[in-house]
């Protein structure tokens, strides 16, 4: 699988579900169509961090599957072939990929129309391989923050940005036609997927809508 291909963005986050349940969600999110995984620890130890990424590491790595770590360059850096993605306010994205080495995903999180050209920018350097946009929607994963709402995703479509890049936040089987809408066909989803009764059903349905 490669960036350019990927649709459907899945986030393990340890706000939603348990460590021990990390491989098993993973599985399930690769049979349903995720194209890429993330594992989302904020509040857990570097060693925790390291736990999960060798409990999921060999399932994502057979199934061909990139894994990117949220925001912990330390622990990403030590596990080949892990990627890492970054936040406005975590490390800056040239320090990752000097720390990262030149082979690795490096992802950035924007908000705005200006976070989204400089995004673009870094990866027109080889700075970072693709970008989140978001949130698009409200959304229980962060509550803190505002909206970028739907105009943001138009701007970005009608940029037609060269780049990988996923919308993010508070996406969900509801929401999903809203983006689509205005011609998006990548997605982040976190708790939509996590918190559904068949979790391989709903990634293979909001997978199959995104690719349509």
């Amino acid at each position: 699988m490669t960036l350019e291909n990927a649709h459907l963005y899945a986030i393990l986050d340890t706000s939603y579900i348990a460590a021990e349940d990390f491989a098993l969600y993973a599985e399930k999110l690769i049979k349903g169509g995720v194209d890429l995984l993330q594992i989302r620890a904020k509040y857990e130890s570097a060693d925790d961090r390291r736990a999960l990424v060798r409990s999921v590491l060999d399932v994502c790595t057979d199934a061909n599957i990139p894994l990117i770590l949220n925001d912990d360059v330390e622990v990403a850096s030590e596990f080949d072939g892990l990627g890492l993605h970054v936040g406005q306010d975590d490390l800056n994205p040239e320090i990752a990929r000097e720390m990262m080495g030149p082979d690795r995903i490096i992802g950035l999180s924007t908000h705005s129309r200006e976070q989204a050209t400089a995004a673009y920018e870094y990866y027109q350097k080889g700075i970072v391989n693709y970008f989140a946009v978001g949130p698009v929607f409200k959304t229980p994963t962060k509550p803190d923050y505002t909206p970028v709402t739907l105009d943001l995703v138009s701007w970005v479509v009608e940029n037609n940005f060269h780049a990988p890049h996923f919308f993010i936040g508070g996406i969900n089987e509801s929401t999903l036609p809203l983006l689509i809408g205005r011609g998006a066909n990548r997605a982040v989803v976190v708790s939509a997927l996590l918190k559904a009764i068949d979790v391989s059903a709903a990634a293979s349905r909001i997978k199959t809508s995104l690719v349509a």
